[in-house]
Parts: structure tokens; sequence; C-alpha cells
């Protein structure tokens, strides 16, 4: 019997403006966790009707656990509190960074965590139950769209910054909000 899924993934996105200002994150990575950390206030100060926050799953495999932890991230995103419920995943990886990262990136205590563990984790930091939608069979099709427009507009690491459909190298994560916003309202 062919199964119909009945799943939707909210989009990653905030505000309602006609900037778009686009940030391709690694939940693990110290300067993706930096940069998601100015987000809310990077729309406050530009202004939800003048610019609209996308964000973008950028899975590294040097984070051995990326992976599950952005598929966490997008099964969030079909729970009922969609959007905000897949921030508060991101949150509570960036607030816990290190018990979802290996030492040197090849070490430490999380050789022996599962990937059941992990999700045990952030369900624990977050408050939300992700087991079952973390299960959700063609979840991967929304895993393979942020690689996929992250490949096309030449985004390999993170944090990456985009305005306007057009990469951004001169900013950073360590960045100030004020210029973040400096830059998304000019021209």
């Amino acid at each position: 019997m062919n199964q119909v899924s009945t799943w939707k993934a909210d989009p990653l996105a905030w505000g309602r403006g006609p900037r778009i200002f686009e940030a391709f994150l690694e939940p693990t990575c110290p300067f993706s966790a930096k940069a998601f950390g100015k987000l809310d206030e990077t729309l406050a100060s530009a202004g939800e009707d003048r610019v609209t926050i996308k964000i973008r799953l950028q899975s590294q495999p040097w984070h051995m656990y990326s992976g599950v932890i952005v598929r966490c991230i997008l099964a969030a995103s079909t729970l009922p509190a969609g959007k905000e419920a897949a921030k508060s995943v991101i949150a509570a990886v960036a607030a816990h960074r290190e018990e979802f990262e290996f030492a040197r990136h090849c070490g430490g205590p999380n050789m022996d965590a599962t990937p059941n563990d992990i999700i045990k984790r952030i369900e624990a930091y977050s408050g939300l139950r992700l087991a079952e939608a973390f299960a959700i069979p063609d979840l991967d099709r929304e895993i393979k769209w942020h690689c996929k427009y992250a490949r096309q507009n030449g985004i390999h690491v993170s944090p990456t910054f985009m305005i306007d459909g057009l990469v951004r190298s001169d900013m950073s994560s360590g960045d100030s909000v004020s210029d973040w916003v400096s830059r998304l309202l000019a021209g």
C-alpha cells in the first residue's frame, strides 16, 4: 500500500520585508552559534516590514553529528509550533554546543553517543518531543533541499550570509548587529 505523506516543514523565515537576509548555519559551529544569537536583534533593529531573515542549514561532515542535528531541526519544523520549534532546537544546541560536538572533531565522550542519545539530549534541552518527527521517512527531502540550495549558491562553509541572493563575503559572525543592519538597509 502506498502511504501518502501529510507532513509539512515550516520555512525557517522571520519578518516580511522585501530585503532578504539568508544565514547559512551549521548548528554546532561556534561561529554559526554566534551568528544565530544575533538574528533576532538584527530583525528587530532592521524592522520586520523591511527585512526577511531566513535560516538555511549548512550541514558539515567535520561536525560529526551535524546531519542528525540538522534532521532534528527540520523535524521540529514539522511540529505544530513549526519554525519556532525549529528555532528552539537551534537555540538549545547553541547553548549546549559542546555536548553535541567532538573534541577536535574526532574524539571525546561523543565517540560513544548514538544518534538516539543526541535526539534525547536535544529533546531534554529544547523541551520538544522529536523522535517521531525525526523518523518521518521522507524528511530527507527537506535536508536535501537545504544542501542543494547552498551548493547552487556556491556555499560550502558556515556561517555564510547572502543579501538578496548575493553572497556577502564581507560579513561575519564577528560583526556587530549594527554593521549587519547597515549592510541590509544599504542600497
